[in-house]
């Protein structure tokens, strides 16, 4: 089921979970059948924050034997082109049809920080090497045996940085080189995206708002600080702080989570929802948002 084409018939919702540091997974496929029928796919992280995990690849094709619809997540930090068109290829033969592809973060932000990184692709390049996969060539120009592959391409887009224009033009780099969905960095600022959404649109690409439950205070401010382009308004912390019981048993992110996306929904065509490890909170959520 490619994602592309649901955009027209429906509200797009997507959640993500990220695979263990070790090859025990059983856990991570527990958590990601428990939004089997409240999300329309899985995206599956690829060494996040550059912290080694297991696979991304092979925990996509473990989605798709529970019959789950996996997003497969390919960052240009790890490999050089040729590794990664070989696994965009492997994908297609274990039937993934969904791909989010990313530049990835540096290694020195990960637990390998003396780890080399690669980037001998970034996203838009990539995103190129996948539609030369479809027209049956490999970025070399070299024919490929059989039947060429046939993906969904997504995209990652940053609404609310400042400035705002040098994310537009990002953006239209990678439609240009043939993005056909876009997923969004954590939206917290209603104003800020339909801004945002009111220039993108003229790209005529379906927008997924991105959406990071917030667990505590501390995890909001260390977005401030730390994450580009994400800011947590002062009225969100200090409805994280006001009740803590409830903000530890995740009901204060679960009421946030919620809004924000009955806020964002008549702006965009689906919302991407980050848990990160409260998988059994996303149904709470979608509930709550109406969904």
């Amino acid at each position: 089921m490619k994602l592309a084409e649901l955009f027209p018939k429906k509200f797009v919702i997507t959640s993500e979970i990220g695979p263990p540091k070790g090859y025990d997974i059983s856990k991570c496929l527990h958590e990601a059948e428990l939004l089997k029928g409240k999300v329309d796919a899985i995206n599956v992280t690829d060494n996040q924050s550059s912290v080694m995990r297991f696979g991304s690849l092979a925990t996509c094709h473990f989605l798709k034997d529970k019959g789950l619809e996996p997003v497969y997540q390919v960052v240009c930090r790890d490999r050089n082109r040729i590794a990664l068109q070989s696994d965009i290829l492997s994908a297609a033969a274990f039937g993934i049809e969904n791909l989010l592809l990313l530049t990835g973060d540096h290694t020195k932000l990960g637990d390998h920080p003396q780890a080399k990184p690669v980037f001998d692709l970034d996203a838009v390049s990539l995103i190129h090497a996948v539609k030369k996969l479809e027209s049956g060539e490999d970025l070399a120009g070299n024919k490929l045996d059989g039947e060429p592959p046939k993906f969904s391409i997504g995209a990652v887009v940053s609404p609310c940085s400042e400035p705002v224009e040098p994310q537009l033009i990002k953006m239209e780099k990678k439609v240009k080189a043939g993005a056909q969905f876009f997923q969004t960095q954590a939206v917290y600022e209603t104003e800020k995206f339909v801004k945002f959404m009111e220039k993108a649109k003229q790209f005529g690409v379906p927008v997924m708002a991105g959406i990071v439950v917030l667990k505590t205070v501390g995890m909001a401010k260390y977005m401030n600080e730390n994450v580009a382009g994400v800011y947590v308004p002062d009225n969100l912390i200090e409805e994280l702080k006001k009740d803590k019981e409830k903000t530890k048993s995740g009901q204060t992110g679960i009421e946030i989570a919620a809004r924000l996306i009955k806020e964002l929904k008549p702006y965009c065509q689906g919302v991407h929802i980050m848990p990160l490890g409260w998988d059994d909170k996303v149904p709470k959520i979608l509930k709550l948002a109406g969904m």
